[in-house]
């Protein structure tokens, strides 16, 4: 988990950067600011990244990761979060960070977010900063609304930007199928076509979280919605391919996540959903396809690798 030399209190760490899928997503307005206020429920998912964090004599933060094209500097969030917790305490010493990305980027998947979210709690331990969760939580918000979210995990409704976080209630358990499809959706093109005040419906949070506390997965999932789907459908319509795909083999619903383009389909039959994400992998319509299941954050806090 963890590795110490003599001398040194900790000097590696390695964590799991879990991804979120949002079982409602709901914009109420557009705020003068220009961000959207949201009514949002957050589950997390065991699909992760893996990231490690080493102490180095050398000053400065290093950052590699398997994929060549995200950048390794202060434009990518581990970069940012480290430094802001690193400048703040004055932390003389250097951290490298090695990402080993397995969560899709650009996915609605808070593949980044939870990553940075993941960094902030890695140097909060190898520094012994001693920040609370609600410590960590206040400053992942100058980096982005979803890395609050990230480092709290499990399920929660989520407020204002996104910021605003209620823990729920977990689901039932069921097998969780992820699909991404050849596509590219900027999150900036969604907002900026959505058409807040033309919306019809809107989905039913308050009747899933009722449904939550019933402990009633279809009655949670049939009240399932996403109205960034509104845009994204008829932009690009593979993502209802996908989720029409999901139907057919037996979710019990399925939805866009996040800003897209990925669809998640809940399955209660762990049959059903292999034979899905197998036709799924064979098929030309998505190109990433992950079968996992709900994380449930027992209390323990943010876990270990």
């Amino acid at each position: 988990m963890c590795k110490a030399l003599v001398g040194e209190i900790m000097r590696e760490l390695k964590l799991k950067a879990m991804a979120k899928i949002n079982l409602g997503l709901d914009v109420l307005k557009k705020r003068e600011d220009g961000y959207h206020d949201l009514r949002m429920i957050m589950q997390t998912v065991r699909l992760y990244d893996r990231v490690q964090l080493t102490v180095t004599e050398a000053t400065g933060i290093r950052v590699k990761t398997n994929l060549s094209f995200l950048p390794v500097n202060e434009d990518n969030l581990v970069y940012r979060a480290a430094d802001l917790l690193m400048e703040e305490f004055g932390i003389k010493k250097g951290i490298f960070i090695n990402l080993d990305k397995r969560i899709p980027v650009a996915a609605g998947l808070a593949g980044g977010s939870s990553d940075a979210a993941a960094v902030l709690v890695g140097v909060n331990r190898l520094f012994e900063l001693g920040l609370t969760q609600q410590d960590l939580m206040e400053r992942g918000v100058k980096l982005g609304a979803d890395v609050p979210y990230c480092i709290l995990r499990g399920t929660a409704l989520a407020e204002g930007i996104g910021e605003k976080l209620t823990v729920l209630p977990a689901p039932v358990p069921c097998h969780v199928l992820i699909a991404k499809p050849k596509i590219h959706v900027s999150t900036k093109f969604v907002y900026g076509n959505l058409r807040v005040n033309e919306l019809k419906e809107h989905p039913d949070i308050d009747g899933q979280i009722a449904a939550l506390e019933a402990g009633d997965l279809y009655g949670m999932a049939e009240k399932m919605g996403n109205v960034l789907e509104t845009v994204t459908i008829p932009a690009f319509p593979v993502i209802q391919e996908i989720k029409d795909e999901m139907k057919r083999s037996g979710a019990v619903n399925a939805m866009m996540s996040g800003s897209g383009p990925t669809v998640f389909g809940l399955f209660e039959d762990k049959g059903k959903a292999r034979k899905a994400y197998e036709k799924l992998k064979k098929g030309s319509i998505a190109k990433q396809v992950y079968l996992t299941e709900f994380f449930y954050n027992g209390g323990s806090g943010y876990g270990r690798a």
